[in-house]
């Protein structure tokens, strides 16, 4: 094809570069379309904070229909002017191949990282390999904590988190600066497990109430929020869907992210969990389901962890967790997991109704589908399905009373509900 067959190239920043289907998780899929603005900006944005260059090879082994593996996966080794080298299928040998032959970064999602943290103590040209890494970045689902601590415990590297939407592509990440003498964080973007970083340049955030319109006061690390954004890396609209496209949106141009957040008193953002899933309020608290997972995931008994709401006549919604144990022969009692998280979080978090799995529903990029869990998607444990917490109505009922009271009353200042 001769050189006069390629198409000019488009003026307008805002022609449409990408359709790219939203991953379902919360609703049906709808197609964001994206413009050019969009990817350059976000790309030119990790490229400052993330100091991605031509030197750098990229290996992962995500799904190229998505924007995790799509416009930062393809689209950023090519506009750097670097390299990539796709895995076809994920694979901790693929990963410890690559990164011993060169490559310098790795993209992948948390179940990733988990397959990597579980093999870590047994391949030590793996740990040697990560170790080498110049940049490992995680995405599409917060990274549990414990993941981050054992990755770091075994190769001294930190894991940065990032975060995005199909329609917003990159808003947030922690920021590398180079080695001297190894690599290490900016004070601004230190990646702190359970945070995604702070908002890239030219990314506009805030917090809101439950109206859509009312700030979060800015000082209070603990004041929950709606995520919204603008900026020139946001998406045109959903295609041949107006009505979706104009709910999408608050005035002024801010995006609903429909992710619920707090800040830290520096700006880093802790996502708490999707609005319409991960959202609990109990007993006139807002619980965020992803520190009571994380908490959970710190059980030595426990290999998977989704917690979700259940409607509760006294407290509005009770917290509800759901358990991939190690051993499904002996799992742990619903009584021992309530302990621990009601010692390491507080005891208005604890689970109430704990139900135990084989396998927790998941989509092609790992993220949890918790609209499944209760119905079809979760493959129960032929041992024991369900337990209730027995500290709710026995020994323990002094920490429900006594919280739980404590939370009614506190509620006129603590939630809008």
């Amino acid at each position: 094809m001769g050189a006069s067959a390629v198409p000019p190239e488009p003026a307008d920043p805002d022609a449409p570069a990408f359709i790219v289907y939203t991953s379902g998780t919360t609703g049906p899929p709808k197609g964001a379309v994206l413009p050019r603005r969009a990817v350059a900006s976000t790309l030119d944005a990790l490229r400052d904070a993330w100091r991605w260059s031509e030197r750098d090879t990229l290996v992962h082994g995500l799904p190229l229909f998505h924007v995790h593996g799509l416009i930062l996966g393809v689209i950023g080794p090519l506009r750097r002017g670097g390299a990539l080298r796709h895995l076809g299928r994920f694979s901790t040998d693929g990963v410890r191949r690559e990164l011993s032959s060169g490559a310098t970064m790795l993209f992948g999602v948390p179940t990733m990282y988990h397959r990597i943290a579980q093999a870590l103590p047994g391949d030590p040209d793996l740990a040697k390999a990560l170790a080498a890494a110049r940049l490992l970045v995680s995405g599409s689902a917060a990274l549990p904590v414990h993941d981050h601590q054992r990755i770091a415990a075994a190769t001294g590297q930190r894991v940065i988190e990032r975060y995005g939407m199909t329609e917003t592509l990159m808003l947030c990440s922690s920021r590398w600066t180079p080695p001297g003498p190894r690599p290490s964080m900016r004070a601004d973007g230190e990646p702190r497990p359970g945070t995604v970083g702070v908002p890239l340049p030219g990314v506009e955030l805030r917090l809101t109430e439950e109206d859509g319109t009312t700030e979060v006061p800015g000082k209070d690390p603990d004041a929950v929020g709606e995520i919204q954004v603008r900026g020139p890396n946001l998406f045109l609209g959903y295609l041949n869907r107006p009505d979706a496209t104009a709910a999408a949106f608050a005035p002024g141009g801010w995006f609903r992210t429909g992710d619920m957040a707090v800040r830290d008193a520096d700006g880093h953002v802790r996502i708490i969990g999707r609005k319409a899933t991960d959202l609990i309020k109990s007993g006139g608290y807002k619980i965020g389901a992803g520190e009571i997972e994380n908490a959970l995931l710190e059980h030595p008994a426990v290999r998977e962890a989704a917690v979700t709401g259940a409607p509760d006549d006294d407290l509005g919604e009770r917290v509800v967790a759901w358990i991939v144990p190690e051993d499904h022969g002996h799992p742990p009692t619903a009584d021992a997991l309530a302990d621990h998280v009601a010692s390491r979080l507080a005891p208005h978090k604890r689970p109430r109704t704990v139900h135990f799995l084989e396998a927790l529903p998941r989509n092609d990029m790992g993220k949890i589908l918790k609209r499944s869990l209760g119905t079809t998607g979760g493959r129960k444990s032929p041992v024991v399905t369900e337990n209730q917490a027995g500290t709710e109505n026995q020994a323990g009922t002094e920490n429900q009373a006594g919280a739980e009271n404590q939370a009614g009353a506190e509620s006129a200042e603590r939630t809008d509900a």
